[in-house]
């Protein structure tokens, strides 16, 4: 059983992150009396409303009032309670911004953030609902924590991982369609420790959320016909990164992509480029995700498909970056 709950991993082959998030938030709400839930009247859509059923009485339901959302979220963590607020991503890191963060991150309080439909996981529903920057916004705020599981499985583990982390945690799931990608419910999920889910020695995909399947769907394919061992790394937490393994894999393979249901500017690619210039070693390194660019309308798979973030996308970058010409000697102190 994962978590205790009544299902198992491959009941989540029918149930959305969203769906196994709220069945997760219902049996925590049985351990932690202090946890209340709220809603911008998208109980139903974001499936915190299986928690509202189940506690009536710690389920507040705000109306479309995205600011108050937050804004009585933060009244509730000074009070010693643990909010969960779901929703929309596009909803808390752009109309709700200041309140998240001048609310809730200025003052360092214990309130959890779950956005759902992001990146371009509602990508029929227009620009507007599209959330493509808020991984730059969450990580820029002073003591917010980021993490993007890459399926319902580690949707879980965020989840109640979240509940004894302190501070305030902004976890970014998808609309509810995403594949699962982890087999094993035991695979040593912890908040700021990536994982790497394909060994390799030639070139490192550094991927989050959605991606990591595709990512590792790539890695399969191009070590069967190209004969290419490429490593993947699930960096689930953006913040605090992973700096260790991002290190690690530039000393090992000097060859990393980024992947990412995202902006490229200030996400996932930024936070590994920021560590790669830090260390003062160099590598080649490619961004691939949303360029600079509002994300076209379209069906998420198709979006995917457009931007390169599937797996022919990621098998096309890799033979692109493993054609560069770069040193690739031992000898950093010429490289800084």
């Amino acid at each position: 059983m994962s978590e205790g709950l009544t299902w198992t991993v491959y009941d989540a082959d029918t149930m959305t992150q969203a769906e196994i998030y709220g069945e997760v938030l219902c049996r925590l709400g049985e351990e932690y009396p202090n946890i209340v839930g709220l809603s911008a009247d998208l109980a139903k859509s974001t499936k915190i409303g299986k928690f509202g059923d189940k506690f009536p009485e710690r389920f507040f339901n705000v109306g479309i009032a995205e600011q108050n959302l937050f804004g009585m979220a933060a009244g509730m963590a000074k009070s010693g309670l643990i909010p969960f607020v779901s929703t929309m991503a596009v909803f808390a890191a752009m109309r709700a911004c200041e309140q998240v963060r001048t609310d809730i991150c200025y003052q360092n309080l214990d309130c959890k953030i779950i956005a759902t439909h992001a990146g371009s996981s509602f990508g029929q529903a227009g620009t507007t609902h599209h959330c493509t920057e808020d991984l730059a916004i969450m990580r820029s705020f002073a003591n917010m924590t980021v993490i993007v599981p890459a399926d319902g499985i580690e949707t879980a583990h965020a989840v109640r991982a979240a509940v004894t982390w302190q501070g305030p945690v902004y976890i970014r799931i998808g609309r509810g369609f995403e594949p699962r990608f982890y087999e094993e419910e035991d695979y040593g999920f912890a908040i700021g420790k990536s994982i790497e889910v394909h060994p390799g020695t030639d070139i490192t995909l550094i991927c989050c959320g959605v991606t990591v399947l595709q990512a590792v769907e790539a890695a399969q394919y191009l070590a069967e016909k190209d004969e290419l061992s490429v490593r993947v790394i699930n960096m689930h937490t953006l913040k605090p990164l992973d700096d260790e393994a991002v290190l690690k894999a530039v000393t090992d393979t000097r060859r990393i992509i980024t992947i990412e249901d995202h902006n490229i500017f200030g996400g996932l690619g930024s936070a590994v480029a920021d560590v790669i210039a830090s260390s003062g070693k160099g590598c080649a390194f490619e961004k691939v995700g949303i360029p600079d660019c509002y994300c076209e309308v379209g069906y998420p798979e198709d979006l995917q498909s457009h931007y390169k973030l599937d797996a022919d996308g990621i098998i096309e970058k890799v033979r692109e970056v493993m054609g560069r010409d770069f040193e690739e000697d031992d000898n950093w102190e010429d490289e800084v």
